[in-house]
């Protein structure tokens, strides 16, 4: 694979029974960029965390649609999840980026738990929410090849 980046989207109704259609993508994808089995279980929990957090506080039972970007390049997957609803009041944010490394487990407020969830289970997390405009939460993993598998 060249430097090029490579895009699959997807795009799904904001419901919690479509999550497995994104973890379904994201196994295929993984496994044909040489990901290890242990690395693929990580991604599938941080993404349906970011997929969860737009079905339950984006649209709040609301009519909603979930963009789904995997970027795949030589070294790395990254995986943006996008809604238009409402950004989540429970978590500081005015269009700022929001780092959970440095707070303590007691300061994240409810629904910051699956932040604080995939910053310990990615490489990098990035939040960007604005209020009516939504979130985009952008999960990335490196690729770390085996030697046998060079």
């Amino acid at each position: 694979m060249s430097d090029d980046i490579q895009k699959v989207i997807i795009q799904l109704p904001a419901s919690a029974e479509y999550v497995d259609i994104v973890r379904l993508n994201l196994y295929g994808i993984a496994s044909k960029m040489g990901f290890s089995y242990e690395d693929i279980e990580d991604m599938k929990v941080a993404v349906s965390e970011a997929c969860n957090n737009s079905v339950l506080y984006a649209y709040e039972q609301e009519d909603g649609l979930v963009d789904v970007i995997f970027e795949v390049s030589a070294d790395a997957l990254s995986i943006t999840v996008k809604d238009e609803g409402e950004s989540f009041d429970k978590v500081k944010a005015s269009g700022e980026r929001m780092a959970l490394h440095d707070k303590e487990l007691s300061d994240v407020q409810v629904g910051g738990l699956g932040f604080y969830l995939m910053q310990a289970l990615m490489d990098e997390v990035n939040v960007i929410s604005e209020s009516g405009k939504g979130t985009v939460v952008t999960l990335t993993k490196k690729l770390h090849l085996s030697e046998e598998r060079v």
